[in-house]
């Protein structure tokens, strides 16, 4: 599995389609609080939020194919998806831990109805400090926003992510 950055200016119309399939089966594998209509809905949106995002990580299989993604902006993790298949594998806390590192990720807010991703993020040492009715957008689905607690990581060597 290589880890890659990719700069705003090398974010192809074919990579963001590819990250867009990567996101929509990963929203359908977690985010079952989510209608059909509301997943296609978000999917408008989710290019422009790729393409805009600082720094955008990208997993890639064996056979270059992105199975999993993070984006990063200010401290804050703001994306981090992985294809179902690729879920449990420790691919994400490898992306996370790298954000942590090298861009000090210390902030990360999770939709209340994914408790999996809550008990990932305070597995990674994160604590939720502030609860909302609505997300972002004023949807009905309440965030928790999460911060890093002093809890060291483990190292990850430079080879582990080729940028």
């Amino acid at each position: 599995m290589k880890i890659i950055e990719v700069e705003i200016k090398k974010r192809t119309p074919n990579i963001i389609n590819q990250l867009l399939t990567v996101w929509e089966s990963s929203v359908r594998a977690t985010h079952l609080f989510l209608s059909d209509s509301e997943i296609k809905h978000i999917k408008e949106y989710v290019p422009q939020a790729l393409m805009g995002i600082a720094h955008l990580m990208i997993a890639k299989n064996d056979m270059g194919c992105p199975v999993a993604f993070m984006g990063i902006e200010d401290g804050t993790l703001e994306m981090l998806f992985i294809s179902p298949e690729e879920r449990g594998k420790g691919l994400g806390k490898r992306l996370l831990q790298h954000g942590i590192k090298t861009y000090t990720v210390e902030r990360v807010a999770v939709n209340e109805q994914n408790p999996q991703a809550k008990g990932f993020y305070e597995h990674m040492g994160f604590q939720v400090y502030k609860r909302t009715n609505l997300d972002e957008q004023g949807n009905p689905y309440p965030l928790l926003y999460m911060s890093l607690l002093n809890k060291p990581i483990e190292r990850q060597s430079s080879a582990e992510v080729r940028e």
